[in-house]
């Protein structure tokens, strides 16, 4: 124990929310330092890495053609180790200030329901890329303590965690994940689904930077129409000039409500296959939504609305959910040692 101690004032304790999207890094007793698109580009013709981040979305669309933008994550699991191993290689020397004699703690949230592969290829990534010590918790339950649930108690609590690549859904009770489910559905099919869209309805061919940014100004579910609009740049399919067009909230909406009714019967199927007495705790607590998708217009309403009227609430800051509730499994790990994905620590293999 005392030499955990010493250990701790020569090394950093680091929260990572690793998401097919953004990667966000939390330093104990500094907060969040790094929110950055989880994003590689790589020099095809020497396969060395160019750039990480930010600075690899800026390429993104427009690199030569010795040069590849890849997101090392599809659908919340590695799809591509070394370029991964690299990303958090980049982060966790980013996210460290001064001269470290010992790797970092490391926490970090990956999807409900990946397998042991894939937990295992998380794990060794954080090893390899410098962590002396790895800790993997499954995301809706980093969200549930990042918005401070009860996790602890004999209650249920529900988060719906909207991410990137995935959409979470996690019943908590006693410090543990009592009902789940992953579907393959979130921001990144929401973006694809305005690309076809606009592709079908105005012949015109936008990239998904452009579908995103086009979700953010206008996206909504509400009912009403709240006049939210956009323009939108990309190439005409018939003349193959540039063209642009406005688009409207209604556009969105249609284009992304086949996704979002998969999200919802999800959230269904969550609610029939929990026992009763958590549902109970459910309808009297609310669901709460975290994540990118938890700001689309509407989508809370819609939810509650689907759902039997069950009151579902936007958690504060929703985006950061996940990487808070890292930070705070750091502060006190031997409390949410049950919350964890698996008890036993992987240590480097020089500790």
């Amino acid at each position: 124990m005392i030499f955990g101690k010493i250990r701790s004032v020569f090394s950093d304790d680091i929260g990572i929310d690793l998401g097919t999207a953004n990667t966000l890094v939390y330093v104990k007793g500094k907060g969040i330092v790094l929110n950055e698109p989880s994003m590689v580009a790589v020099n095809n013709k020497t396969n060395q890495v160019v750039a990480v981040g930010t600075d690899a979305k800026e390429m993104l669309g427009r690199t030569p053609g010795h040069v590849r933008a890849v997101q090392p994550l599809i659908d919340g699991v590695i799809s591509d180790f070394e370029v991964t191993e690299e990303m958090l290689s980049y982060l966790i020397s980013k996210a460290q200030t001064g001269i470290k004699l010992f790797g970092p703690r490391i926490v970090v949230g990956v999807p409900s329901g990946i397998t042991g592969v894939e937990t295992r290829a998380v794990r060794d990534a954080a090893i390899n890329a410098g962590a002396r010590e790895v800790h993997i918790v499954e995301e809706p339950m980093a969200a549930a303590i990042g918005i401070d649930l009860p996790v602890h108690e004999p209650r249920g609590s529900m988060v719906i965690d909207i991410g990137g690549g995935t959409t979470d859904i996690g019943v908590i009770s006693l410090g543990g994940i009592v009902n789940s489910r992953n579907i393959k559905v979130a921001g990144d099919r929401l973006n694809s689904d305005i690309v076809t869209y606009i592709r079908n309805e105005f012949k015109i061919l936008i990239g998904d930077k452009t579908a995103e940014d086009a979700k953010i100004a206008a996206g909504s579910v509400h009912n009403e129409s709240e006049g939210f609009e956009t323009i939108v740049r990309g190439r005409d399919l018939v003349s193959g000039l540039p063209r642009e067009i406005l688009i409207t909230e209604k556009d969105v909406k249609e284009a992304i409500h086949h996704s979002i009714t998969k999200i919802v019967d999800m959230a269904k199927e969550v609610l029939e296959t929990t026992p009763p007495e958590v549902v109970s705790d459910i309808m009297k607590s609310g669901i709460y939504l975290v994540g990118g998708g938890a700001l689309i217009r509407g989508l809370s309403d819609m939810l509650s609305e689907m759902l039997g009227g069950i009151k579902v609430i936007v958690a504060d800051d929703p985006l950061t959910a996940v990487v808070r509730g890292t930070g705070k499994i750091l502060d006190d790990i031997e409390s949410y040692q049950e919350s964890l994905k698996e008890h036993e620590n992987q240590l480097s293999p020089t500790t």
